[in-house]
């Protein structure tokens, strides 16, 4: 799944969220948001939130028809999402969503560090770390990649960083 490795990546990008990469998030939701998961897989994020209190009350995925880039409004407070890693998919999705309701996503957290990031990190309003995720459940290791959630809105504003040891460093 990550950059460092040789493994063939899953068709769609299809790792399902484990709990651990959901707990970071969960602190930084109002109770019982009402969310919309447009990148649903199996529904293993929104299980994890909704064991927490929260509601998903929209949901969709690809694989059911569902094209999460063609989303032209939602009844949700929030989009939560753990997303397809590919630029291609995500940069769109950051676009799209983000002008629609704010938007947490899921994804490796170099992509902060890089030229690409620039225009979408003016919208991003937190990034919350992960550290590295166990994606395939019977392996031995985890991901070689760190993750964090990133919070976007539909406008400019200063991005506050929340380190997994629980503080916060504004831009």
């Amino acid at each position: 799944m990550g950059k460092r490795s040789d493994f063939e990546r899953r068709d769609r990008d299809f790792y399902p969220t484990p709990f651990e990469a959901a707990r970071p998030l969960m602190r930084h939701l109002p109770s019982e948001t009402h969310f919309h998961e447009p990148c649903a897989g199996d529904g293993d994020l929104i299980r994890h939130l909704e064991e927490s209190g929260h509601k998903c009350v929209v949901s969709g995925d690809i694989a059911t028809g569902q094209d999460a880039l063609d989303i032209k409004g939602t009844v949700a407070e929030v989009f939560i999402t753990n997303p397809p890693w590919d630029r291609k998919i995500l940069h769109p999705l950051i676009t799209i969503l983000s002008s629609i309701r704010p938007t947490y996503l899921l994804f490796d957290a170099d992509w902060m560090h890089t030229k690409q990031a620039v225009e979408y990190l003016k919208k991003c309003a937190k990034i919350i770390s992960v550290a590295r995720v166990k994606w395939i459940p019977d392996s031995k290791m985890s991901g070689k990649d760190n993750c964090a959630w990133y919070l976007f809105t539909d406008h400019d504003c200063e991005t506050v960083f929340h380190t997994k040891g629980g503080w916060s460093v504004g831009r």
